[in-house]
């Protein structure tokens, strides 16, 4: 029990890391450093905590897209910034790298390596297997969190909060 809360609390430390990297990459303001950090990390904590306990990784992934795209907008609001600015740094840690990979060595291995045709449909399963899984997690990834932006950005904050 305590190794797997030390394993979550260890890949969500990674996935804040990982979002403030992308920030800073992105040029991001120093005074943002530290909510991309939070975000990152929640999103983190919650899809692998989804994860553990089988839940499935697109629904896992939407959740916690959500979650930033919902944090973020309080969170521009107290720091004076956009809440993309937040968000995007937060969700390019859980794109699926995986997933992408396994399809272009899938793809690799179909085309040019395998000429045994049994062997050639285990590449094409593969392939769409992984690359449907890639396409779901990124349009999961990409609702929620523009989800939220667009169903709220007409209310500013101090409306939410009433």
């Amino acid at each position: 029990m305590i190794e797997t809360i030390l394993n979550i609390l260890e890949i969500s430390i990674w996935a804040g890391i990982a979002a403030v990297g992308f920030g800073i990459l992105f040029n991001i303001p120093k005074k943002a450093i530290l909510t991309v950090f939070l975000l990152g990390f929640g999103a983190g904590f919650i899809k692998t905590f989804l994860l553990h306990f089988q839940i499935n990784i697109v629904l896992a992934s939407l959740v916690s897209a959500s979650f930033v795209g919902l944090l973020s907008i309080p969170l521009a609001h107290s720091i004076h910034q956009p809440p993309v600015v937040f968000s995007i740094p937060a969700v390019i840690p859980m794109i699926p790298g995986f997933y992408a990979y396994e399809t272009v060595l899938s793809i690799m291995s179909f085309t040019f390596l395998e000429k045994d045709d049994a062997k050639r449909l285990v590449f094409m399963d593969a392939i769409f297997s992984n690359g449907f899984t890639m396409l779901f997690i990124l349009i999961s990834l990409s609702i929620g969190v523009s989800l939220p932006l667009l169903l709220l950005r007409k209310d500013t904050v101090k409306k939410i909060e009433n």
